[in-house]
């Protein structure tokens, strides 16, 4: 899918979201200004109808009670229309704010009963029920009667209920008309126990003692009020849209910021990966890019850096490679034309010591030529090998016997020390070409007098090849360029001290082939090991 496409995706998905997020939003918001207006609605009413009972609980008439409907109206923003059962209207909150009373809402009414609640203990047997309800008649009208006329006075009212539900009525200042509450010379009390005594049969004592407690404080009672709140075509409270607009604006912010955001986090890199790659197509090979992030971007980039790493080094290799075969290939062919033009010119006698110096030198040159196609092959991956079960032990012995009478012509000591056997995975005979490799230039590093051991180590899984010299050693400062190609550690690179210089850049290869490594330490004036480490078992250094 090309860029464009995938572009567009994402922003059709930014805007897919912005769009849901929104709506979700929006469908949030109204549902909790619902939910919450059902709640304000339910507190509202729930402290109305509370408010209003305990101003009938306490007074004993709804007389005076226009201030208290206006300070609820007002605190709950509520019309309320406040009326008897008999649809009789007390008062208006409309009215009251000096407005025309608008039509009233077709919910239903909310009923508010004054009356209390009797409290009778639930252990007393039902003549004890009986007797203490036609006592609490007899309290409740006296109290009401008392209260109703500390109302109609003026003064303010305290009731708090009593033990069974009455309530008790003080004030700071009694006005000379209301007398103290008393029960005891009330006339109608044989009519109330006559009214009450009933109940001491009924099953439902206490419903049937409440009802007939109703009944008998109805003259005194104020009346049930209905309570109807709003008006018929008010508006419903709307919905908040400051939200809903400020997530829009930040939904709509952020899909710009996204936008720009993928402008600069792909297109920028891309425009300079586009540069990069224009300028190492013309032959800039140090053109890189700046990799910042894990993202795909970046890891482009920094796949982009290493493919440019690699043409470079490449490169360099390959100019390296030309130099150093010009240096190789120019002083022995210069040699060989200069004593054939001088042959053919009759200037030197062709002596067969002559013709053996120059067929010698052809030879070293067709090694060179020979070592340069193993190089090319095995970093090419093209290098044949013959894989099998090698014991390594054995393969030590074979290339000590082929080594040890080179070794013994220059007064060296050639040793094996394999007492564990091992056994590997490879190709034998390009194992000993690594092998051999290694011990000539140990013998050839090595005084008169000085030894070369060729050792097998076991570790674990590993096996170790190692080949240790007593010789000179190499500077640590000139270990990194051991494997170079054409190196040498004579610094004149002198075919007397050195062979070709490819001989370790071939054995590395042929050890990385194998799965392995090869890794050296040296001493100055104590001597080298090379140590060649191979996997043992079936699969090892496969």
């Amino acid at each position: 899918m090309s860029f464009k496409l995938r572009a567009l995706g994402l922003l059709m998905l930014v805007a897919m979201t912005a769009t849901a997020a929104t709506a979700w939003l929006t469908l949030r918001q109204a549902n909790r200004q619902v939910r919450d207006s059902v709640v304000t609605g339910q507190q509202e009413l729930s402290r109305i109808t509370g408010e209003l009972y305990a101003y009938g609980f306490g007074h004993g008439t709804w007389d005076g009670v226009s201030p208290t409907v206006g300070e609820l109206a007002k605190d709950t923003g509520q019309r309320i229309r406040v009326a008897t059962e008999e649809d009789v209207l007390l008062v208006d909150s409309d009215a009251l704010a000096g407005h025309e009373p608008r039509t009233v809402s077709s919910r239903p009414p909310v009923l508010v009963d004054p009356r209390p609640t009797l409290r009778l203990p639930a252990e007393k047997v039902p003549r004890a029920s009986v007797k203490l309800t036609v006592t609490a008649i007899g309290e409740y009208r006296a109290a009401a009667t008392y209260a109703a006329c500390l109302t109609r006075a003026g003064a303010a009212v305290t009731a708090r209920p009593n033990r069974i539900g009455i309530p008790r009525i003080s004030t700071a200042h009694r006005p000379s008309q209301c007398k103290e509450p008393s029960s005891d010379t009330d006339p109608r009390i044989t009519q109330d126990y006559e009214a009450v005594q009933p109940c001491e049969s009924d099953p439902r004592l206490t419903a049937c003692l409440q009802r007939a407690f109703n009944e008998r404080i109805g003259s005194v009672a104020p009346p049930r009020l209905q309570v109807r709140l709003g008006a018929k075509d008010e508006s419903p409270p709307a919905l908040a849209a400051a939200p809903t607009i400020a997530v829009a604006a930040g939904v709509f912010l952020a899909a710009v910021l996204g936008a720009l955001l993928l402008t600069r986090a792909v297109l920028g890199p891309i425009r300079a990966l586009t540069l990069a790659a224009r300028g190492l197509g013309e032959g800039d090979l140090g053109r890189r890019v700046v990799v910042s992030g894990r993202d795909e971007i970046a890891e482009l980039g920094g796949a982009f850096n290493r493919m440019a790493d690699s043409i470079q080094a490449g490169e360099d290799r390959q100019r390296r490679l030309t130099g150093d075969i010009a240096h190789e290939l120019r002083t022995p062919l210069a040699n060989l034309r200069g004593y054939l033009e001088a042959l053919q010119d009759g200037y030197v006698e062709p002596t067969p010591e002559l013709l053996e110096s120059l067929h010698e030198e052809a030879m070293l040159q067709q090694r060179i030529v020979d070592d340069l196609q193993d190089l090319a092959l095995a970093e090419a991956g093209a290098l044949t090998y013959h894989r099998g079960d090698v014991d390594l032990a054995d393969m030590l012995e074979t290339c000590r016997t082929a080594h040890r009478a080179r070794a013994e012509t220059v007064g060296v000591v050639l040793e094996l020390d394999a007492a564990r056997p091992a056994r590997v995975f490879a190709d034998a005979e390009r194992l000993r070409q690594v092998v051999g490799n290694l011990v000539v230039n140990a013998v050839r590093v090595t005084a008169p007098g000085g030894t070369v051991t060729l050792a097998l180590v076991r570790r674990g899984d590993l096996a170790i090849i190692q080949v240790r010299d007593t010789g000179k050693g190499i500077p640590p400062e000139e270990l990194p360029h051991l494997f170079d190609r054409f190196w040498r550690a004579d610094v004149a690179r002198g075919r007397a001290t050195g062979g070709s210089g490819l001989g370790l850049s071939i054995a590395r290869q042929i050890v990385t082939d194998h799965r392995g490594t090869i890794e050296v330490e040296s001493t100055v004036g104590v001597g080298t090991t090379f140590s060649v480490v191979l996997r043992t078992g079936p699969g090892g250094a496969g």
